[in-house]
């Protein structure tokens, strides 16, 4: 009988030891996925509002500019059509090198969360 008491508790310190690897995985687990996700509500929060205040300072440097290009050509609705041209032509310039952009966003996410 003693050999069987040996193997009883030798398996019930290995479900023990199992139990404990389980739980510990689980709470790590949670850990990482706390961290992923703070991590990425706080970027997000700080790109928005950076991007907030940079869209309102360029709507004002754009406006100062159609105003300013519009009194040297004599005709202020010239000054906004080419301001606004070159928004198009950045906008399709951006459009273009987007798969660019796309892979830099991929590759600093890939290092914060497969580190």
């Amino acid at each position: 009988m003693n050999i069987f008491e040996s193997i009883n508790n030798t398996s019930n310190k290995a479900a023990d030891i199992g139990e404990r690897y389980f739980d510990k995985s689980q709470e790590y687990y949670k850990l990482r996925i706390f961290q992923q996700v703070s991590y990425t509500v706080s970027m997000v929060g700080k790109a928005l509002i950076i991007g907030a205040v940079l869209f309102i300072g360029l709507i004002f440097l754009a406006v100062a500019a159609a105003i300013a290009i519009g009194d040297l050509l004599g005709h202020v609705a010239w000054g906004y059509l080419i301001v606004a041209a070159v928004f198009f032509i950045v906008a399709f310039i951006i459009y273009q090198v987007r798969h660019l952009i796309d892979g830099a966003i991929i590759k600093k996410f890939q290092t914060k969360i497969f580190k």
